[in-house]
């Protein structure tokens, strides 16, 4: 046996960073397994669908609009649909737009207020908290006992309030979400991976956490709120990204029970440039770590709410931080490589490598189910290609998103970035030309396509060394940074051509 000299302190160090990381990339894919068991027990049930009340209630509909105007008028012409007593319904365009969206949303709203919609242009002198001021600012004017969201982007079907509003006849419902739809999957392969991720998130976990009775999320649109559950936590806060998952948080540690309708779905636009999906992307992952520094240790203190919905609540609120683990699990597996050639005897320690095979077979399991439930009649051989492509794009991802999350935790404070919608349905439409994307290429993609570089390299090594364990991953991370980085070039320089 090879001397313990020969394992230096940055071998254990490595070791102990790499095997802390895949035990948390485990315990995260056992939490999704067991969403799994709930979501497949409750499929066996039939839907609660609650009776239409014989009186109507008051409903603000509240559509935050900031620099849209490719859909801006979309939207509210499939708002001005809905089908709800006219005296009963307000539309208010919560509009902070700094250019020409401003004079779409005016003539928009000027056609319907015709009609008799009651409908008006909300405007406010600055855009202060973003997109939760709006809201919070529209509150003020608003006279519904309940308000709907739709973000920019989505075209709600027109019975969507007689479908979620009967569940506000239970005093403790705060929210009811539904399950958002894509316009444009099969628009590219980033909307298809795109598509099959959020797939998972509104069947398994919604799906899965609702029937668990644990805490659930209100995804920011696509979801009515009980005024009084608003006013009662606190109202809209915009001191994180996601002031959605933060105001769903505190409403639930407040007692508020959140009701999910996957049979319920409004469409909406999936981000079809690299760059937009980034910016999503780290709104989205920075603002989790931002809930998750504010409202995990309230939640971990709560009297009256069981270990499995603390548990639950941990790895929903950190859910971002796979990202963290993913990374530096690929950097150090590089220098696994290494000490597994150094030192014999070390090879022991990484039988626990079957940590992460076991990991990657329960998510696709997960997103198995989640396929199957959606789009029964695909094929499994299309299914692994899918879900072998959009791991390797979330691999990809990984430092993009990683940055965010550290800043998120950290506490660095940076402006709610939008994520810019073009109006593009299935197959037609075009993002090229816009004024919403930046120009700029930025180092992001270099560093990306270095790393895809770096896997390349390490595949050549452990080719080297005899060890093919770790190829496979290596390969998806090599494809994955390739296909983020080179995709984030080529659009970039698809926008310089065509805005030249």
């Amino acid at each position: 046996m090879p001397e313990l000299g020969h394992f230096m302190w940055y071998d254990w160090v490595g070791v102990t960073l790499y095997f802390g990381c895949l035990s948390f990339i485990f315990l995260y894919s056992l939490v999704q397994l067991n969403l799994v068991r709930a979501y497949r027990r409750q499929l066996k049930k039939l839907p609660f669908i609650p009776a239409e009340p014989t009186d109507w209630p008051t409903v603000t509909v509240q559509l935050p609009i900031y620099n849209e105007r490719y859909v801006a008028a979309r939207l509210i012409d499939a708002v001005a649909q809905l089908d709800y007593p006219l005296d009963r319904l307000e539309i208010q365009v919560l509009d902070d737009s700094t250019d020409d969206t401003v004079n779409i949303i005016t003539e928009a709203v000027q056609k319907h207020r015709a009609t008799g919609i009651q409908i008006e242009h909300v405007q406010r002198s600055n855009r202060a908290g973003f997109k939760a001021g709006a809201l919070a600012y529209g509150m003020t004017k608003s006279t519904g006992a309940y308000l709907a969201i739709f973000d920019a982007d989505f075209l709600p079907p027109k019975d969507f309030l007689k479908k979620t509003i009967p569940h506000f006849t239970d005093a403790e419902v705060g929210v009811v979400q539904t399950r958002w739809m894509h316009l444009n999957a099969d628009y590219s392969t980033l909307t298809r991976l795109q598509a099959f991720g959020l797939d998972a998130h509104f069947t398994v976990e919604q799906g899965g956490r609702h029937a668990m009775g644990s805490y659930i999320n209100f995804n920011g649109t696509a979801g009515v709120w009980r005024r009084a559950c608003i006013d009662d936590a606190g109202g809209w806060s915009s001191d994180t990204l996601t002031e959605d998952l933060d105001l769903s948080y505190r409403a639930q540690l407040n007692g508020w029970r959140f009701v999910y309708r996957e049979d319920v779905g409004a469409p909406a636009e999936l981000p079809a440039a690299m760059l937009a999906l980034k910016t999503q992307q780290y709104r989205w992952t920075k603002g989790a770590a931002e809930c998750t520094m504010k409202n995990l240790g309230k939640v971990w203190k709560k009297d009256g709410i069981g270990w499995s919905t603390k548990v639950n609540a941990l790895f929903h609120l950190m859910n971002s931080f796979i990202f963290i683990s993913v990374f530096i699990t690929a950097l150090l597996s590089i220098q696994m490589l290494f000490v597994k050639a150094k030192v014999a005897w070390s090879l022991s320690l990484f039988a626990a490598g079957s940590l992460f095979l076991t990991s990657m077979l329960i998510l696709a399991y997960f997103y198995w189910v989640s396929q199957r439930r959606m789009h029964p009649r695909q094929g499994g051989f299309q299914f692994i290609v899918r879900f072998f492509l959009f791991l390797s794009m979330s691999m990809g991802l990984s430092l993009h998103n990683a940055i965010a999350v550290v800043e998120g935790y950290i506490g660095r404070k940076t402006p709610f970035v939008r994520t810019p919608k073009f109006n593009i349905v299935s197959g037609k439409g075009s993002w090229y030309n816009n004024n919403y994307l930046s120009r700029q290429l930025g180092w992001m993609p270099v560093l990306e396509l270095a790393l895809s570089g770096l896997f390349a390299w390490a595949i050549y090594q452990g080719i080297l060394l005899g060890d093919w364990g770790l190829v496979p991953f290596h390969a998806l991370l090599m494809i994955g940074f390739a296909l983020v980085g080179w995709t984030s070039v080529q659009h970039q320089w698809a926008l310089q051509r065509n805005n030249a």
